[in-house]
């Protein structure tokens, strides 16, 4: 794995830089977003860990200028902010993780794995949040959207089954696919919406006007 760190506080790039190392991962550093998104082009590393508060190129202006240039990997902000507003703009933006700066170096190891296997993850203190502003709709009204979009056309089709109240047999029996394969994808669908039960995804498909029926 070679991860490239774009923060402008030296201190904490170089600490990182050694943490990261020390576990087996090829590490680049740079301080400010210019160079990170001219040096991100260049290496293409596969995950970029993006803080979020620098002077000049924010981590938001870093992140939407690298997707701008066609840059697909993972970009991970990693900052202090447990602002639902800064999570939900970076999800927004493409983001496919929100971690912050004082998790343990193993978990965010294991955060990184997880991201390159293609999932989002957020930092567990602010699941709560995400999961909050996902029922009932926080101080960001497009919350609600950015989860949608991360999810794929096929976990949208199973999302309006269950908005139907439809049990995974029926569904797999409507979509021609197996029990285990439905499965799967509800376990996908909760994560990337941050909620518990296919209940709650259902409660938050009818919100959003989801169904099959006309």
């Amino acid at each position: 794995m070679h991860v490239l760190i774009i923060d402008d506080h030296t201190l904490f790039r170089v600490g990182l830089k050694g943490l990261l190392e020390r576990r087996g991962i090829e590490v680049s550093v740079v301080g400010n977003g210019e160079d990170g998104v001219r040096v991100a082009g260049e290496i293409r590393p596969d995950v970029v860990l993006l803080d979020l508060q620098m002077p000049g190129m924010s981590g938001i202006d870093v992140l939407q200028r690298l997707r701008e240039t066609g840059f697909v990997q993972p970009v991970v902000m990693l900052t202090t902010s447990n602002d639902e507003r800064d999570l939900v703009g970076s999800l927004r933006c493409g983001a496919q993780g929100y971690l912050l700066k004082d998790m343990d170096p193993d978990a965010l190891v294991r955060a990184l794995h997880e991201i390159l296997s293609g999932k989002t993850v957020v930092t567990p203190d602010l699941t709560t949040v995400l999961a909050k502003v996902v029922r009932h709709g926080g101080s960001d009204g497009q919350v609600r959207q950015v989860l949608f979009e991360d999810l794929t056309p096929r976990e949208l089709e199973i999302l309006r089954h269950l908005a139907e109240g439809e049990s995974n047999k029926i569904i797999a029996r409507h979509l021609g696919i197996s029990d285990g394969t439905v499965k799967l994808h509800v376990k996908a669908i909760l994560r990337k919406l941050g909620l518990s039960s296919r209940v709650e995804a259902a409660v938050l498909a009818v919100q959003r006007g989801l169904g099959v029926k006309p």
